[in-house]
Formats: C-alpha cells, sequence, structure tokens
C-alpha cells in the first residue's frame, strides 16, 4: 500500500498574509498590490517596460543541502534582476510564485522571502503579488520581474555590428568554482588530486559569488543611458554559450582572445589546486552574472574613461567578425580554433 505523506502545516491564506505584511510595500504608483486577483499600476511617463521570468526547480538549479533557504531566495532574485540589467533597464517590481513541499513551514518560507527581497530593496523593487501552491516533488520557484526604461532606449542581443569590441563586466568562473567547492563535482583522481592548499580567503571569495551574485544593473543602466552599447546580454549560462545568443540574434560571428579573459586570484588559485584550466572555467562557468556587450572601437577611450570613473570593472576580449567567421578564438601560437559550447543547457 502507497504511503499518504503527512499534509503540510501550512494555511494558504494565513501565509499570503503573513508575507504581505512583513514583505510588500507600497509606492506611488502602485495603485493596488497583494490581496486582489491581480495587482493594478499607473503607467509612468511614456516608457517601456521589461518583463521577465525565471524557474527554479530544487534538484536542477538549487540543492538545499548545500545552500540555505536565503541564499536560494538571493540567487534567485539576482537571475530575474541580472535580466533586466542585460536590457538597461530599472527594475520596479516582483511577482514571486512558490510550490512547497508538504514539509515545509512558515518560517522556511519567510526565510527564502527574507533572501528575496534583501536582493531586492537595494533597487527599490516592491513586492506586488505572486501565487502559492503544493508540491509533490520539491521546492519550485517562480519570479516574475517588471523594469523600465525611456521609450526607444534598451539594450538588445541583436545589435552588434561587424567589428565593434567584446566586452565583459567583473570576472568569469568564480561561481563554478565556488559550486564545486560546495558540492565536491571537482575530479578527485590521481590526475587532479590538490597539489596546492587553497586559502580560506579565496574559498570564501568564490563560495560567496556562487551563493550571492550581484546584478550589474548600475553597469547595464550607464551602457544605455549613455548609448555606448550595441547589444547585451547577462552571463548566466556561461560565456560560450551566451555569446552564441548574441551573436545568433545579431547575425554575425565573434573571436575572443582567452588570455584577456577576467579571471579573479581566487578562481585562478582554486583552478591551480585541482589542476584545472582557468579559462576553461571562465568559458563554461554560468550564473556569474556579469555582462558581456558589444560597443564600436571609436567608443573604446570613452567606455574606458567611464568605467574608471564609475570603479566599474570592464575587460575587451575579443572582436565581432562577419558570420562566416563562426566562433573562434586564438590559440598561444597565434591560430585559431572553434569555441567550444560548454555552457549549460536544460534538456542537453
Amino acid at each position: 500500500m502507497a504511503l499518504r505523506k503527512a499534509p503540510s502545516r501550512i494555511r494558504e491564506f494565513a501565509l499570503i498574509r503573513t508575507l504581505a505584511r512583513r514583505f510588500a510595500r507600497h509606492t506611488t504608483q502602485l495603485i493596488r498590490g497583494i490581496g486582489d486577483d491581480a495587482a493594478v499600476l499607473a503607467s509612468p511617463a511614456p516608457g517601456w517596460w521589461h518583463v521577465t521570468t525565471d524557474l527554479l526547480a530544487e534538484g536542477i538549479h538549487f540543492d538545499l543541502r548545500t545552500a540555505a533557504l536565503e541564499s536560494v531566495g538571493y540567487r534567485a532574485a539576482m537571475a530575474n534582476l541580472s535580466d533586466i540589467a542585460a536590457m538597461g533597464a530599472v527594475p520596479r517590481y516582483v511577482l514571486i510564485s512558490l510550490a512547497l513541499p508538504s514539509e515545509f513551514r512558515t518560517k522556511q518560507v519567510v526565510q527564502l522571502y527574507t533572501g528575496l527581497m534583501q536582493a531586492c530593496r537595494p533597487h527599490r523593487v516592491v513586492l506586488i503579488g505572486g501565487d502559492t501552491s503544493a508540491s509533490k516533488a520539491g521546492l519550485f520557484v517562480s519570479l516574475t520581474l517588471l523594469g523600465t526604461t525611456k521609450s526607444g532606449r534598451a539594450l538588445f542581443r541583436h545589435g552588434a555590428r561587424v567589428g565593434d569590441h567584446i566586452y565583459v563586466t567583473g570576472t568569469l568562473g568564480d561561481s563554478l568554482a565556488g559550486l564545486q567547492l560546495l558540492t565536491h563535482t571537482a575530479s578527485t583522481g590521481p590526475a587532479h588530486r590538490p597539489c596546492a592548499p587553497l586559502r580560506a580567503s579565496h574559498k570564501r571569495f568564490l563560495i560567496n559569488r556562487h551563493l550571492r551574485p550581484t546584478a550589474r544593473l548600475a553597469e547595464g543602466q550607464w551602457l544605455n543611458n549613455a548609448r555606448l552599447a550595441t547589444a547585451a546580454i547577462d552571463l548566466s549560462d556561461g560565456l560560450s554559450g551566451d555569446l552564441r545568443h548574441l551573436c545568433e540574434e545579431s547575425r554575425v560571428g565573434a573571436e575572443i582572445d582567452p588570455s584577456t579573459l577576467p579571471i579573479s586570484a581566487a578562481c585562478r588559485a582554486y583552478a591551480e589546486s585541482r589542476r584545472l584550466e582557468p579559462t576553461l572555467m571562465a568559458l563554461t562557468g554560468g550564473e556569474d552574472y556579469e555582462l558581456l556587450f558589444t560597443a564600436p572601437p571609436a567608443k573604446q577611450a570613452a567606455i574606458a574613461r567611464h568605467a574608471r570613473t564609475r570603479g566599474f570593472h570592464v575587460t575587451r576580449i575579443g572582436t565581432i567578425r562577419p558570420r562566416g567567421f563562426g566562433m573562434q578564438m586564438k590559440t598561444p601560437d597565434g591560430t585559431m580554433k572553434p569555441i567550444p559550447n560548454t555552457s549549460y543547457e536544460h534538456f542537453r
């Protein structure tokens, strides 16, 4: 006889009241938030709305054995905020939907929301609704985020032109290294046995970069408002795959120089300790939530000057080529080889 799970101790409408009381806020443009069948917003000055959504599934996007619920919530919010950053938009409102296992308690849901709102509140993002459901297959978290730009002013993937320079913000590969430290997925056979100790400070940095990433909202708005970038995408699946997405939308090719990829000292130390190739980690690693963007050569000096003034870390890593060139990278001896598509892809 099949065993029946114990009924959940959570009561849906009591939970909604608790979450609304603790996390909902009011703005002048919010006519009605949580409490009706739909939220009602007053349209601001003429502009564009940007809407993005993400679904995170336990066992696919996160593991509750290695990540606290606050961290799960924080990363879920940052994934959506990063999408808004890639459009050069200002985030405004968020809707959160959950499917909860029967063993979950209200306290755990509050922990999840605490992380979500820790990520959202510094950017004045207001919670305006969502949904809750029971789940028989783990925790599911779905976010929908709304942001705005001026009309006719946004960054897209399809704007790259032949000759444009390719840039990235921040450093690459950190989140992958942090994930491997948390889950011990790096190879441990004789050929990959750690050959050097890893500093505790490096471990903390890499794990924090995985559990508490930063969406580059200020950088995206700067690139958009100053009309510096021709195209942009956030690095959620990995450089090798996300660059491919941008090039496909723009109908162009790309050439990158792996020696220029920005890799943190902590990631390099981790790669050395595991006898891994740091440039491969930079190409492969997803969920760094940095921005990849393109810009005309004539903007190079302005980008360098403005980035320095604002304290942004921006690195040129390559050049947009004609579509027939494909996706290639330089080798140390100066020859070209295809960029391997090592990024994460669902169902592959």
